[in-house]
């Protein structure tokens, strides 16, 4: 059963006028299902590619299926990633889930044809199969590249940021002390940065001086102030530092392992500024990527499905490869409606398909041993591939 979230690519024998058959198509899909809208069918042209062999048809037939599956996981991880950069948004993702500044159903529903500029139909159906690989395979690398560098880039801009955003115990201290608040060049005495919690501050304005011996007495001061903690500076000898720290530790004061530096403060905000502008450069960079990525390879994704739809319709219905092809895009609801339609009106061809229409139970000799697993799958009268729909 095809699923109702995708749109369906169809190929039969064009025994007529295909335009006759698309109108006809459409007027009875839009009298089964009143939701049906005829910009929801369209024509879709199938090229006269070189066949070849049997052999090389059926090769190509066992491969695609995971290649496929590759370009389609290539396509949803650009969408992802697009996704990601426009936080869920839908309105700004579909801004850029665009093939050729056209939306994805304008593209397939407003009479596809092949891109003969880029894949010349004079190749091979292997040489144009490598040709898709080729370019899938490098925007695949490209992303992944591009997206681990961003992804770097934020989160040593995530770091950074933590710095600034925790209380003032741990935060970065860059915007709260200046060389004042500093004893500078001293062989004796030293400046530390004490946390105090809060509800500590009385304790600790009564102690500090006792807490060792050879605390400068008075030398406390308050430079900052957030809602947990307050930052203190305090001026003690060199040595019974460490030991001060400890008393600190044991009275739960945060003694911020600190050394004054106007370099270090320039180079933290530096470092914050760079981190920043790399970041919002990387994310532009990635977005506009991404963007054109997506178009390209989803134009490859479908490609890749008209060449299955091809070789298919070749090994269904043989030669000469002159077939019509159609893309509707079924309303969820009704999809089971649109495809017994699409049953009843093909069922002329059962006796044209080489499995004959019957499935498994009743395929044709001919196509047992060596070629089974082709036909071990669900298949209609037609065939048909689906293009799961880029939900935003």
């Amino acid at each position: 059963m095809p699923s109702d979230q995708s749109t369906w690519l169809v190929s039969v024998p064009q025994d007529g006028d295909s335009e006759g058959l698309l109108q006809e198509l459409s007027s009875k899909l839009a009298q089964q299902s009143k939701s049906f809208s005829r910009s929801s069918i369209g024509h879709l042209s199938l090229p006269s590619f070189k066949t070849g062999t049997l052999d090389s048809l059926i090769s190509l037939s066992e491969e695609l299926p995971k290649q496929d599956t590759s370009f389609t996981a290539t396509v949803a991880k650009i969408v992802d990633t697009l996704r990601n950069l426009t936080n869920n948004d839908p309105s700004r993702l579909s801004q850029h889930i665009l093939v050729d500044d056209r939306t994805v159903d304008d593209y397939l529903l407003r009479d596809w044809k092949w891109d003969e500029g880029r894949y010349g139909t004079q190749r091979s159906l292997r040489e144009i199969v490598d040709v898709l690989n080729k370019k899938m395979t490098s925007i695949d690398t490209v992303t992944k590249t591009k997206l681990n560098s961003y992804n770097l880039a934020k989160g040593s801009l995530t770091q950074l940021k933590r710095k600034k955003t925790g209380n003032l115990s741990v935060r970065s201290l860059a915007d709260y002390v200046s060389k004042e608040n500093f004893i500078q060049d001293s062989e004796y005495l030293e400046t530390l940065i004490v946390a105090v919690p809060k509800s500590s501050v009385k304790d600790w304005n009564s102690k500090y001086e006792r807490l060792t011996s050879m605390v400068v007495p008075r030398s406390a001061f308050a430079i900052a102030s957030d809602d947990d903690y307050t930052l203190f500076t305090v001026v003690v000898f060199r040595r019974v530092r460490d030991e001060f720290v400890q008393k600190c530790r044991e009275n739960k004061y945060v003694v911020r392992d600190y050394q004054f530096s106007e370099d270090q403060l320039e180079k933290e905000k530096d470092d914050l500024e760079t981190a920043d502008s790399m970041e919002k450069e990387l994310w532009t960079e990635l977005v506009n990527m991404s963007r054109a990525n997506f178009s390209e390879a989803f134009q490859l994704l479908v490609h890749l499905k008209v060449v299955r739809l091809f070789i298919e319709s070749v090994l269904r219905y043989g030669l000469p490869a002159n077939y019509t092809g159609i893309v509707i895009k079924p309303e969820p609801k009704s999809t089971k409606r649109i495809l017994t339609l699409l049953q009843s009106h093909f069922s002329y061809l059962a006796s044209r398909s080489s499995g004959g229409g019957k499935g498994k139970s009743g395929q044709n000799e001919d196509f047992v041993g060596e070629y089974q697993t082709l036909l071990d799958q669900e298949y209609f009268d037609f065939v048909m591939y689906e293009v799961p729909w880029i939900v935003n």
